[in-house]
């Protein structure tokens, strides 16, 4: 049996989780979402690829958004990024390549975050470990800076991302 957190009673283990969207949320609204016609990735699928692009929605990049919380944990939600498809091909270039490390994306969460929302809120992700997709690192939006920075209440944060 796990030790339970003193502060909320979920078990330990889900304090530092990690929840990954599978789909842009653009694309989940299609018929047939990343299987479009015209659809291309990185992977064989979306759960796998760290790119997108679908024609008449946009191009992707994948990013973390780490949240830290109350009790030194943290929740990394693992989003899509819309980007400017004139950038999908550079990022491309040098996404497996050691300029990889100095990679900045700019683009727009395409992905709604549990319990802010966010959708198409304005972000930058930059790489922190050249062995790891770009993190989301600090926005415009006055709301999502906060989350990328302030710690949040845990309850607040997990409840939003339970079943």
């Amino acid at each position: 049996m796990l030790p339970e957190c003193p502060s909320c009673g979920r078990t330990v283990d889900l304090h530092n989780r990690h929840v990954r969207f599978t789909l842009p949320d653009p694309v989940l609204e299609l018929a047939e979402q990343e299987r479009t016609a015209g659809t291309w990735m990185t992977n064989s699928n979306a759960r796998k690829s760290v790119m997108m692009q679908v024609p008449s929605v946009g191009a992707f990049v994948r990013a973390l958004l780490p949240v830290r919380l109350t009790g030194g944990h943290t929740l990394t939600y693992g989003v899509w990024l819309s980007i400017d498809p004139v950038d999908l091909q550079k990022i491309f270039k040098v996404w497996f390549e050691p300029a990889y490390q100095d990679l900045v994306v700019a683009g727009r969460l395409a992905n709604a975050i549990p319990p802010w929302g966010l959708l198409a809120v304005p972000v930058q992700a930059v790489v922190r470990n050249p062995d790891e997709t770009p993190y989301c690192d600090s926005s415009p939006d006055p709301e999502l800076d906060r989350v990328l920075h302030d710690e949040w209440p845990q309850h607040l944060v997990l409840t939003a991302v339970e079943p």
